[in-house]
């Protein structure tokens, strides 16, 4: 099992950032991958980044040059800068754990708002 922890969502005006965090515990060193996606009302969730073990990055088109992911030495966190906030990046934020056995565990989510 691997519990996933999120923090840093909040209120930001157009054109500011945030940073999330995302802590996994429990049998992390199963995990392969770990990610950041998205879920605005009436939408479906979808992917904002993903990055792997040997740490190759794949972003969503949608916040290429403005959304940065790292992680710690441990591979235990991941962070996510989001710079140049739009108002179309409101969303509730998913932490994503992914095994090797391709099984995906999910944090409770953060809201990012941006609104003036």
């Amino acid at each position: 099992q691997v519990q996933l922890v999120e923090s840093g969502g909040g209120l930001v005006q157009p054109g500011g950032s945030l940073r999330l965090s995302c802590v996994a515990s429990g049998s992390t060193f199963g995990i392969n991958a770990m990610g950041w996606y998205r879920q605005a009302p009436g939408s479906q969730r979808e992917l904002v980044v993903v990055i792997t073990s040997d740490g190759t990055t794949t972003y969503a088109d949608s916040v290429k040059g403005r959304f940065t992911v790292s992680r710690n030495n441990a591979k235990t966190t991941v962070f996510l800068q989001m710079n140049s906030l739009k108002p179309e990046d409101t969303a509730v934020y998913y932490c994503n754990a992914r095994t090797y056995r391709y099984y995906d565990y999910w944090g409770q989510g953060t809201q990012v708002t941006v609104s003036s």
